[in-house]
């Protein structure tokens, strides 16, 4: 019973559902990088492209770090269709459109989103969230909105 409420809160609380669409082998102990496909679940007509490190065993082994993975990550969002905002948050803070675990417990890669009123543009921020030491590895990507309508009634 715990273990399936466990479950749907883990489901419930994943942003956005994402593919994965490439694999890419950087070298011969089997460290790779993951490349996924995610569309916003906000804003309809945006899909975002989020590529990671994913370590090997032989790496694990090697460095002895076990459970986790570095806090490289690189985003690129691109306008799949007709743009429809959703109800988004507008505050400067953002909101989480993709997170996966890099570690056990402590570290997780995001991609945020922010609106830009000012520019009528939706930025993408892709950057580690650590719980104990924040990460400078970031990247981000800018859709501008152009004459989509910004609904002032979303939060």
């Amino acid at each position: 019973m715990y273990r399936a409420a466990f479950i749907v809160a883990l489901t419930l609380a994943t942003p956005a559902l994402s593919e994965q669409i490439g694999r890419v082998g950087v070298d011969w102990v089997g460290n790779d990088i993951i490349i996924e496909s995610v569309p916003d679940p906000k804003v309809q007509g945006i899909t975002c492209h989020v590529a990671y490190f994913d370590r090997s065993l032989i790496d694990r082994l090697a460095n002895g770090n076990w459970f986790e993975d570095p806090s490289y990550s690189a985003v690129d969002c691109v306008q799949t269709g007709p743009i429809t905002l959703g109800n988004i948050a507008r505050d400067r803070k953002g909101e989480t459109v993709f997170s996966e675990r890099q570690s056990l417990i402590l570290k997780s890669l995001r991609v945020t989103r922010i609106y830009d009123a000012t520019n009528n543009a939706l930025v993408y921020l892709a950057h580690a969230s650590e719980l104990t030491q924040g990460s400078g590895k970031m990247s981000m990507s800018v859709i501008p909105l152009g004459n989509v309508a910004a609904n002032p009634a979303a939060n």
